[in-house]
């Protein structure tokens, strides 16, 4: 038989809990999320086992700020528009079980395309300049490819990457797309790794505001996980410590 003040320790317990579980959801809903690299698409600027934070109140919230997305309004509320070239964590239409995570290229109006791998806004082709050779190794293979720093109209400046022999495939080849009312057309900055919004027939395609979970601002951990978990001998070499609380631009 249990004594009292075992009973009104485990009640302070299960209370303590209770409250830390609210607690963490509000944070998780309201304030910030972790979020993992699982893929190579936002190479360079991002890689496989970087984890980040994005800011979820930032653009608002929307049913998609909320664990397993309620549907208990529409639309969003609060918070400020997307600006261009903003790294951000989504839902995708075809996929809303999922969270995707890629560059807004174009707003609302916009016309975009791609050119023989020159991206186009508004008929205007965006500046970019060679960066040098860059090594993808994502996927497992190493690819050799090359990296260019693109300046976006506004003024965002980030990296991107191309990988050779892809100029002639539709991802660099592509109709001219009016971004409709209330939508954002997002692209990878792995511009040859990417199932973004270039692929109308795919789970992206035009994004609407609602979808949209939040800007990811920083990176907190970063490991690059070449050997099995259980060899731990590693950890401290395969940890990316230059990576480290580093801004995402």
């Amino acid at each position: 038989m249990a004594r009292q003040g075992e009973t009104a320790g485990f009640g302070e317990l299960v209370k303590t809990l209770f409250w830390a579980a609210v607690i963490a959801t509000g944070i998780h809903s309201f304030l910030f999320e972790p979020f993992y690299i699982p893929s190579g698409s936002m190479v360079p600027t991002l890689l496989v086992g970087d984890y980040l934070i994005v800011n979820k109140f930032a653009y608002g919230y929307s049913r998609f700020s909320f664990p397993f997305a309620p549907d208990l309004f529409s639309g969003r509320i609060g918070g400020h528009l997307p600006k261009r070239g903003d790294v951000v964590v989504f839902r995708p239409p075809g996929q809303l079980d999922e969270d995707f995570i890629k560059r807004v290229i174009g707003l609302p109006g916009d016309k975009i395309q791609v050119t023989n791998g020159q991206l186009l806004v508004n008929g205007q082709p965006v500046p970019e300049a060679d960066a040098g050779a860059y090594v993808d190794d994502s996927s497992g293979a190493p690819m050799a490819g090359r990296a260019f720093t693109e300046t976006l109209p506004g003024g965002r400046v980030h990296q991107i990457l191309r990988l050779p022999g892809t100029n002639g495939d539709f991802a660099n080849n592509t109709p001219v797309y009016t971004v409709p009312a209330g939508d954002y057309f997002m692209m990878g900055d792995s511009r040859d790794n990417s199932e973004d919004s270039r692929f109308m027939d795919g789970p992206v395609g035009f994004v609407p505001a609602e979808n949209l979970v939040g800007p990811a601002e920083v990176i907190f951990f970063s490991i690059d996980l070449r050997h099995p978990f259980w060899e731990v001998w590693y950890w401290p070499f395969e940890i990316r410590w230059g990576r480290m609380l580093h801004g995402i631009s």
